[in-house]
């Protein structure tokens, strides 16, 4: 990177680190106990230029890169991971799906909305008996006349409650067949389009998490992203991107419990010194700083490639599996050395270690990510 964007790095850090700290901290842990999705925040986020991180400025977006893009989900995941997760969510999955694959009429009538912050994003791949076997979905879009019947449901959709547009992968083809997905982009507000059971979650808990409906809801051929039977190659491109997005909330959430133990450490005394000066902590530390570095690295090298716009599934699926599972033994030392504090929710320890789980699995599970780099490292 040169000069001038490592500053404006450094400068887009410092902006997301102050309204973290003055927004989000004072509320994580009553947004975590109620699993409230303070969606007014996220509509200062869109002013801030975070909802449309990397959508050209011609949309309304920040027209950033993606290496700005994984400093602002670090930042904020470092003070809560929960709304680094949703900002993760909005934009590199639906916001960027409609970038990347619609066409002009769509970009414009949509990103505006969604990069403003002032319209919330959501995207549906999951469903209750596919989750990494997406191609099996049941969730079916019928052509009708000049439009398209979708039914079906889709689950652990991130703000499919409180999303005001989602885009939706249907099938349109016969399960197991190829180019059997279209993707579709729907408004709430459209008939039978409605929201099922909120997700009572172990961690992420000011993420809202819920389910798709579709009930005979009627879509215009207006909102088909792309041509009939792409919709599952696209959500692998998107997907791509995503795993960028859960390392770097891995990232964030690792380096947040790795501070707040390295402080407790260097704080907390026995036997007339600071547990940090101990070996067996002084070591778990050091392990847990040199992990961050190496996920960081893996990150950046994904994230040049993005910017590129060179193929990068490999280095994406590294990225992600590295950084989420460095993440949880992070998260999990971090518990230890706090000891009997780090099990009480008056220390940050706890809240860490139950939000980083799910970098492991969501936006395709470490097994996933195992068999996506086998592949390209035997092909």
């Amino acid at each position: 990177m040169n000069t001038e964007t490592i500053d404006n790095i450094k400068m887009i850090a410092e902006t997301a680190r102050e309204f973290a700290e003055k927004n989000i901290r004072p509320n994580i842990m009553e947004w975590d106990e109620s699993q409230t999705f303070p969606k007014d925040l996220f509509h200062q986020l869109g002013e801030m230029g975070f909802m449309g991180v990397v959508i050209p400025e011609q949309y309304g977006g920040s027209g950033l890169g993606y290496h700005e893009y994984v400093t602002i989900l670090d930042e904020i995941s470092q003070v809560d991971p929960s709304i680094g997760l949703s900002v993760a969510a909005h934009n590199s999955l639906c916001t960027n799906h409609i970038y990347e694959f619609g066409n002009e009429e769509q970009r414009n009538k949509w990103l505006p909305q969604l990069a403003s912050g002032k319209v919330i994003g959501a995207w549906g791949l999951t469903e209750h008996n596919t989750g990494s076997d997406s191609g099996g979905m049941s969730t079916t879009a019928v052509k009708d006349g000049d439009g398209w019947v979708i039914n079906g449901a889709k689950n652990f959709i991130t703000h499919a409650i409180s999303g005001d547009i989602a885009v939706v992968m249907t099938r349109t083809g016969e399960k197991g067949a190829k180019n059997n997905s279209t993707a579709f982009v729907l408004e709430k507000g459209m008939p039978g389009f409605t929201s099922g059971k909120k997700e009572n979650k172990l961690g992420m808990r000011a993420s809202e998490t819920a389910e798709l409906i579709f009930d005979n809801v009627r879509v215009p051929d207006s909102h088909r992203l792309g041509e009939v039977g792409e919709g599952f190659k696209q959500a692998m491109k998107i997907l791509d991107g995503g795993r960028i997005s859960i390392a770097a909330l891995s990232l964030g959430t690792a380096r947040g419990a790795y501070k707040a133990a390295l402080k407790y450490a260097k704080e907390r005394h026995q036997f007339g010194k600071p547990i940090s000066d101990f070996q067996a902590v002084n070591f778990m530390l050091a392990d847990m700083a040199t992990e961050i570095d190496a996920a960081e690295l893996l990150i950046q090298r994904a994230a040049t490639l993005k910017n590129a716009k060179q193929k990068m599934t490999k280095e994406g699926a590294m990225a992600k599996l590295y950084a989420s599972e460095a993440c949880v033994r992070i998260s999990n030392n971090a518990v230890q050395i706090f000891g009997g504090y780090g099990y009480t929710k008056d220390f940050p320890a706890e809240k860490f270690y139950r939000d980083s789980k799910l970098c492991t699995i969501g936006e395709g599970t470490s097994e996933i990510q195992r068999l996506v780099i086998g592949r390209d490292i035997t092909k």
